[in-house]
């Protein structure tokens, strides 16, 4: 898993007991959908309730600088494979409901912790593609015409599996890097790494403090 130590850490946040993945499984390394969800499902079966998701993206609205921190309000999924393709999991309907696949009382707390902590947010879209390859000035410019604001290669069929099996998700988007504009931008996965790292504290103060709170 490129730029991912491919760990699973149990642990304590904000004084509560947490299991976190340092790294997940891409589609562009070749795995499966049911491979690249699998950790979602091993979730479930040992009682997680609440999902938190973070990814390194491209962002397109023009308002966006490197190194913003975005809350995904929504997705719009154009990865070639369904993760929930195939026979139906009980965990869930065959036909899901997405109209809130981000929660949106932990949209708010988030937006809370933020201001009371002095952080910047945005809020925004996220495409999901399925790489490896960085856009093309003219695919930012289509997805942002499609209603995006960031684009990335990832989290989306975590998102969805967890959604199906009922758990809520909170999900942060670090804008590494930015395209469609006049100038084009070139971008190499080291910048992508820079820029992500310097962000993380951040998001991880709003996280820990969320969690804190739940």
């Amino acid at each position: 898993m490129e730029g991912h130590s491919g760990k699973i850490i149990f642990g304590k946040l904000g004084g509560k007991d947490i299991l976190a993945m340092q790294g997940r499984f891409h589609y562009y390394e070749g795995y499966s959908m049911q491979e690249v969800t699998f950790p979602i499902r091993v979730m479930y079966e040992l009682g997680i309730q609440t999902l938190f998701v973070s990814n390194a993206a491209g962002g397109m609205n023009p308002s966006f600088k490197i190194g913003d921190l975005m809350i995904i309000t929504d997705h719009i999924n154009l990865q070639p494979e369904h993760p929930l393709h195939g026979p139906n999991f009980p965990t869930g309907p065959r036909f899901p409901d997405m109209h809130e696949a981000y929660d949106h009382q932990l949209v708010a707390q988030a937006d809370t912790i933020a201001k009371e902590k002095g952080i910047s947010v945005q809020h925004g879209v996220y495409v999901a593609v399925q790489g490896p390859t960085f856009e093309t000035p003219a695919e930012y410019r289509m997805y942002r015409l499609l209603g995006g604001d960031a684009v990335g290669m990832s989290t989306v069929p975590e998102v969805i599996v967890a959604h199906h099996c009922g758990i809520k998700t909170f999900g942060i988007s670090i804008i590494t890097d930015l395209g469609g504009f006049d100038v084009p931008v070139a971008v190499s996965h080291e910048e992508v790494q820079v820029a992500a790292n310097s962000a993380q504290p951040l998001m991880t103060e709003i996280m820990r403090e969320m969690i804190r709170r739940s």
